[in-house]
């Protein structure tokens, strides 16, 4: 199989989209299937030689958060790409005009495509955007995905979501976690000792943007929640973007590690006692997969991933979808249960059981299928 993947993140960019195209692209060419990308964004100098062939187009940033890039190519362009890629099957990841370029292009030369929702879009442009474009945006992602042979999403929620759209043929592709690379056993007591924890503290975790999107007035008062429980106890973030700046200044006692890739972020996760994450916008969620499987009980909303993921009282607490008040006192409660080891040996368990290689065959298997269907 020809696989061509579109999509406008791809690392080094950090986020768990990107994160997730990268384990599936590079999977599906140790699986012997050819691969190449279409993508604005320009490799890390250190990608190892083997990785999937970049094709490179322009970008231009989200108004209002500049780290965030849309690819743009047109038709033509793509065309000329596919006459000397000649793809069996396209993979538009992203819904924006790269994307939609890329579907109409395999109109025209009849290339079969399956497409994922991997971001709430519409939400995240009621924060960014003009609010005509916010309210086109639900019709205009169901065009675009309709015009698809096949619409994959990593959760029950969201694909219920999409065919409540009228988005036709849906399918949930979950997502998996790397166990040897988040691991209880990276805790680190230098790392601890960095934020002024000993032996005895507890520590709150959050990993993620530091974006509106991301419902960071919640995450402080959990924080802070957090802290009644354990007074003068570090409460670290981890990640970077828009509102990083005018938070850190509101609040110069949390602690502001910035981004983390590899082994690094693995110490953070696994120094830490609790994960926070009050995201209300999510397809699934990957950072809470990542906590689970360093061994950190978690506290989040009860809807995708984390639905699939939590079990109440048992690796974390689930308050209903938007309840604050439910999701703060899941918060203490929390707090005043991390004395025992069993919510984190019951995170590290349920992590173990979601390896990769389940999602990468289901991927491949998609795909296959599109192609053996193609007209």
């Amino acid at each position: 199989m020809r696989l061509l993947l579109i999509t406008d993140t791809y690392p080094p960019e950090i986020n768990g989209v990107a994160r997730t195209l990268s384990v599936l692209a590079g999977s599906l060419l140790k699986r012997g299937h050819a691969v190449e990308i279409v993508t604005p964004r320009e490799a890390d100098p250190g990608e190892p030689g083997d990785a999937p062939i970049r094709h490179l187009v322009r970008s231009l940033p989200l108004p209002g958060y500049p780290g965030l890039r849309f690819g743009l190519a047109t038709r033509g362009h793509l065309l000329r790409l596919f006459e000397h890629f000649r793809p069996d099957v396209l993979y538009v990841a992203t819904e924006t005009p790269l994307g939609l370029a890329a579907i109409l292009a395999a109109r025209r030369a009849g290339v079969p495509v399956v497409s994922g929702f991997h971001t709430n879009f519409q939400t995240y442009l009621g924060d960014y955007a003009p609010t005509m474009l916010a309210a086109l945006a639900r019709p205009l992602l169901r065009a675009l995905h309709n015009q698809t042979a096949r619409t994959l999403t990593p959760s029950a929620d969201t694909a219920a979501m999409l065919t409540s759209w009228g988005v036709n043929n849906v399918g949930v592709l979950g997502r998996g976690v790397d166990t040897q690379l988040f691991d209880p056993d990276r805790r680190s007591a230098e790392l601890r000792r960095s934020w002024g924890a000993d032996d005895n503290t507890s520590v709150a975790l959050y990993v993620g943007r530091v974006a509106a999107e991301k419902n960071l007035d919640l995450l402080v008062r959990a924080f802070d929640v957090f802290r009644s429980v354990h007074p003068n106890s570090p409460c670290v973030i981890v990640g970077d973007g828009p509102r990083r700046p005018s938070l850190q200044a509101a609040r110069p006692d949390l602690h502001f590690s910035g981004s983390r890739t590899g082994e690094d972020l693995a110490r953070h996760y696994a120094s830490a006692d609790l994960f926070l994450f009050p995201s209300v916008t999510e397809t699934f969620g990957n950072v809470v997969l990542e906590a689970l499987a360093a061994g950190l009980p978690t506290v989040a909303y009860d809807y995708a991933g984390p639905r699939q993921l939590i079990r109440h009282g048992n690796n974390g607490w689930l308050a209903p979808l938007g309840d604050e008040a439910a999701f703060l006192a899941a918060v203490e409660t929390a707090a005043g249960c991390l004395d025992s080891p069993q919510h984190r040996t019951e995170a590290r368990a349920l992590a173990l059981e979601q390896g990769w290689p389940r999602v990468i065959e289901q991927f491949e298997r998609e795909l296959l299928e599109v192609q053996r269907d193609r007209p």
